[in-house]
């Protein structure tokens, strides 16, 4: 008899946390696969010490391999499930596409930004869902901060350094109040010719800071942010974002340089194309964390929508104390479906939360009892040291690093600002050249953005400077951190160097120089018609709108072989989440239909690992061997 196989989809707290558990329960007796785009398990409640440049970024990255035995670990994004056919199609992180058979499927997938449909934002915000947006952050409030201290105009100083950030949550209040401490470190050392200081404001609906949480936490939090000046404004949000400044509902208008989105999270979207009951985004599951009349099929964490046994009639909140205890109960409940154990219904018992403020200052009520300053400091980083898998005895000496000595401020560039949309499907990993960068949902958006914005012309963002550095020329337009483009939302021309603009120039692994036969052509077409803007599959199809266009056209597939690339899979009778093809009616994007772009000049340079490469010519004269 075969060992079961059994497919996590998603490494975050409830996926991490299934694994774990089933390697310890299985005993060796399952096939346990692990399906997730990183090789780590971020642990997101550090991750504001990241941006604020007390904690190392792999300080709070645990290795999944290191940390799961028994468990196989396979890199991509799931963007299809066949439901009836038991299987998860997948995209790896070159394009490579994949297929995983299970007997048993635990979806914890996780959650991603939530975005309102406020102009601008998508254009000019970033969110704080992974890693690399929190190194993008660190680096652009240095350079901000670098670039008003050079500044003689009083004007561009105090824009540069004015930090909004949106969302007074768990999250939203823990990166203000890191950051007004980073930046005011930073202005000590090096002092602004205008005599100016950074300002930090926090803005939310709400009516108090951490509304979710108990109101005592809500006055400590509060009094630290405006010891340190933070401007708290509540009942007051985002209209209209722009590339040099917000305006607020109250009617003013704030000029800054940096927009942070904290929001809020939403489920993420690969579980709306299966066709399940679902609540508010979430999969409907029962107490045992099992799919009503799908035996094989579990959910927890951020996209189950689990029964609240104390509260009947409400469901668990998307938070990570939930999560990592979902995974536990999820993976006994799969070893009973085996036929080992006793299913457990999810029962919890709130144990309390704890919010790190920076420094000594924090706010926890540890099982109800309510603590401030010093004392709960040390509560909150004790508990994050109990709770994180790995990485202890490191964390604990960069906490001791950072009270001895001073923070290395500087700025490395390694993540630009068009590497991390706020609109992404996938924040734990940046968009990076040569790669299938649009999912099928942001191709979508993109797409219809592209379209319908073409009238405004908006000014230079403060990325500018940096994002010419970029690989392949000039900064991205259209992008944050580059000039704006004539498809993008109040732009222009569409932009260079980005994936569905203008072709970047001479740039390896990219699309046609700018000097190619069809250039002029190519770099016309918006992003949505370049992308499959007509899916209507899994919003998850990362790497799919290359594919499609290498079907289109005549364009060799990878190494040269001259078969044209597979195109989409059509979506069987019974498949509830395998992405069809594009459907017969109107595209969402409202464009011309696919083209397949010019072949690549004889003089282009080598191809990423990634595209496929162009016809082979010979300096010589002769012909070569597949020689087209």
């Amino acid at each position: 008899m075969s060992r079961p196989r059994i497919v996590i989809v998603g490494a975050g707290f409830a996926g991490y946390r299934t694994a774990r558990t089933l390697s310890r329960l299985t005993r060796h007796q399952a096939d346990i696969t692990l399906l997730n785009p990183t090789d780590y398990f971020l642990y997101l409640p550090l991750l504001p010490q990241v941006a604020a440049g007390i904690l190392e970024p792999r300080r709070v990255s645990v290795s999944l391999s290191g940390t799961l035995p028994h468990v196989r670990l396979v890199l991509g994004e799931a963007d299809g499930i066949d439901l009836d056919g038991r299987t998860v199609h997948y995209t790896g992180p070159e394009g490579e596409e994949g297929t995983l058979a299970y007997d048993r499927l635990v979806l914890a997938a996780g959650s991603v930004n939530k975005l309102l449909p406020i102009p601008g934002v998508a254009e000019h915000a970033h969110g704080f869902r992974g890693l690399p947006e929190a190194l993008y952050l660190r680096d652009h409030v240095t350079r901000q901060v670098e670039l008003a201290a050079a500044a003689d105009d009083r004007a561009e100083c105090a824009a540069r350094c004015t930090f909004v950030v949106v969302g007074a949550g768990y999250t939203g209040t823990e990166v203000a109040a890191h950051g007004a401490m980073y930046t005011d470190a930073q202005v000590r050392r090096h002092p602004m010719r205008t005599g100016m200081r950074p300002r930090w404001m926090l803005l939310d609906v709400a009516p108090r800071v951490m509304p979710e949480m108990d109101e005592r936490l809500s006055r400590t939090a509060e009094r630290v942010l405006r010891q340190r000046g933070v401007d708290v404004r509540m009942g007051t949000s985002v209209q209209e974002a722009t590339h040099d400044g917000v305006v607020l509902t109250d009617g003013s208008t704030v000029d800054t340089r940096t927009l942070v989105w904290c929001v809020g999270v939403r489920p993420d979207p690969l579980v709306e194309s299966l066709g399940l009951p679902m609540e508010r985004g979430r999969l409907l599951v029962d107490p045992h964390l099992q799919v009503p009349g799908r035996p094989e099929l579990f959910a927890c964490g951020d996209v189950a929508a689990v029964p609240d046994l104390n509260q009947p009639g409400q469901y668990t909140p998307m938070t990570a104390q939930h999560a990592w205890r979902h995974g536990k109960v999820c993976a006994h409940n799969v070893v009973a479906s085996l036929g080992r154990g006793q299913r457990r219904a999810y029962r919890h018992r709130d144990m309390g939360f704890v919010v790190d403020l920076g420094g000594a200052k924090a706010a926890a009520n540890p099982l109800g009892l309510p603590m401030s300053g010093p004392a709960a400091g040390a509560v909150t980083r004790g508990y994050h040291l109990a709770a994180m898998p790995g990485n202890r005895v490191r964390v604990a000496a960069d906490w001791l690093l950072d009270a001895v000595l001073p923070r290395q401020a500087v700025q490395l560039g390694l993540v630009r600002s068009w590497s991390v949309p706020l609109e992404s499907s996938s924040p734990e990993v940046a968009r990076v050249p040569g790669r299938p960068e649009q999912s099928g949902k942001d191709a979508v958006a993109a797409g219809t953005a592209g379209t319908a914005g073409t009238a405004g012309t908006a000014g230079k963002h403060a990325d500018g400077d940096d994002a010419k550095k970029q690989p392949g020329g000039e900064p991205a337009k259209g992008q944050p951190g580059g000039e704006p483009g004539k498809n993008q939302p109040g732009g222009g021309e569409p932009g260079k160097n980005q994936p569905g603009g203008e072709p970047a120039k001479n740039q390896p692994g990219g699309g046609p120089a700018k000097r190619g036969p069809d250039a002029a052509s190519a770099g016309s077409r918006s992003h949505g018609e370049r992308a499959k803007g007509s899916q209507s599959g899994s919003p998850r199809a990362s790497g799919k709108p290359r594919r499609a266009v290498e079907a289109a056209g005549p364009r060799p597939a990878r190494g040269g072989s001259g078969k044209p690339g597979k195109s989409s899979r059509a979506s069987g009778a019974g498949s509830a989440g395998r992405r069809p093809t594009a459907p017969s009616g109107p595209s969402r994007s409202a464009g011309p239909p696919t083209d397949p772009g010019p072949e690549p000049p004889a003089n282009q340079p080598p191809p990423g690992p990634d595209i496929a490469p162009g016809p082979v010519r010979r300096t010589d004269g002769r012909a070569v061997e597949g020689d087209s």
